[in-house]
């Protein structure tokens, strides 16, 4: 028994020496072609949020996004919501396996667009991502102004207006025009747009929680005007994520009183809440009060699972903020709102549009929200390399020639 010990003890060191030496080898030849990983930490990670400037992109923030969701009606009635989100990510500290990420780009770009013809019952997204490698997309992010594309898909400022652009290979074109009718929020506990996820792990976070929203959308071959509201969230930073940031629940949600409100649970591996989690109130005047995981109560009434990826979902929830007199019932407009993002950004999640019902300091009112459900399918856990790098442009659902 003892000689059976040692020698297993031997086979592992060995593997653990060999694995060693591959890690050292590619990160040797990483050094060589690309140069060598910065930390990404610059000093300036809880600095308050600064506008102008933070609209823009950050050389040394690990990730960054763009987040746009939305409700809109065209001219002749149908509605519909949408996601438009763009991602930068400086890859120095990302590895798969042993292959350091920055090898195949630094930083990647990706971009997700949804649709959701609540009308027609159907889910359409797309999504990308590029190196501005040889065959990619070309993508920028301006560090200098709001402007940034990845294809024909784009966002840019202009005058006070954020305008986006996005397509599908189904030729689903959409452009809209957001204008912000209140002023933006910063989010986290000091309302300097700091908002932490754990001890000394904070992103920088703001929000335009209620935009007036106007444009054009080509479907199913005809061209049409819509209107609607919108909500843009901007997020950015270098954080670790950690045993409590193993998925969230994040809602944010337009009354028809217009007010606004932003909240988001994470969860550990357990399915624990986190005393992380946090949110924002917004009143109709503009002002907002932070919340803390304490102040609200996310209850799932309902459970949805996936046909494609079998993961299960919650669907449908009791909102409740006692501190402001808010019950709310949020619900799905459909079931079938999930992206499998796992040639781009490597995870499968739920982001959908929902409408909303309940009282507000004893008064009935209504509202739309959009709810993103992370971490309920666990295949980023072991992302498939060849899925990363052959996934780039896809859609669902697929358009067969």
């Amino acid at each position: 028994m003892a000689e059976e010990n040692t020698f297993t003890e031997n086979i592992n060191k060995i593997l653990k020496n060999f694995e060693q030496s591959a890690a050292d080898l590619f990160e040797s030849a990483a050094e060589a072609f690309v140069g060598k990983a910065d930390t990404l930490r610059d000093g300036t990670e809880f600095n308050p949020v600064e506008l102008p400037r933070d609209l823009y992109a950050h050389r040394h923030a690990q990730t960054e996004w763009w987040y746009y969701t939305g409700h809109g009606e065209t001219a002749s009635g149908k509605q519909f919501g949408f996601e438009l989100v763009f991602f930068k990510r400086r890859t120095d500290l990302d590895k798969f396996s042993l292959v350091p990420l920055r090898l195949l780009g630094n930083p990647i770009y990706f971009a997700h667009f949804a649709i959701t013809d609540i009308d027609g019952e159907k889910f359409t997204y797309a999504h990308r991502k590029s190196s501005n490698g040889w065959f990619d997309y070309p993508a920028a992010a301006s560090e200098k102004h709001f402007h940034l594309r990845l294809g024909d898909w784009s966002l840019r400022e202009s005058h006070g207006t954020h305008i986006l652009r996005a397509t599908t290979s189904n030729d689903t074109v959409f452009e809209a025009n957001l204008k912000p009718t209140k002023p933006v929020v910063l989010n986290g506990k000091a309302k300097d747009g700091v908002s932490y996820k754990d001890e000394g792990e904070a992103s920088r976070y703001f929000s335009y929680t209620r935009m007036e929203m106007e444009g054009d959308i080509v479907w199913n071959g005809e061209t049409e005007h819509f209107t609607g509201s919108a909500w843009m969230d901007r997020e950015f930073g270098t954080w670790t994520p950690t045993e409590k940031q193993k998925g969230w629940d994040w809602f944010s949600v337009q009354l028809d009183n217009e007010t606004e409100l932003m909240c988001y649970q994470l969860r550990n591996s357990t399915n624990g809440v986190s005393e992380w989690s946090s949110g924002t109130f917004v009143e109709k005047d503009g002002e907002f009060t932070p919340l803390s995981h304490e102040d609200f109560t996310i209850e799932p009434n309902g459970f949805w699972k996936s046909p494609r990826t079998k993961a299960v979902y919650p669907s449908g929830w009791k909102l409740k903020v006692p501190k402001f007199d808010l019950d709310l019932t949020v619900v799905p407009v459909m079931d079938e709102q999930e992206l499998d993002s796992r040639g781009t950004t490597m995870i499968v999640y739920w982001e959908g549009a929902c409408e909303v019902s309940g009282t507000a300091k004893g008064k009935n009112v209504k509202g739309r929200a959009y709810i993103e459900l992370v971490g309920y399918d666990r295949s980023h856990d072991a992302p498939n390399l060849a899925y990363f790098l052959m996934g780039s442009h896809f859609e669902f659902p697929p358009k067969f020639f």
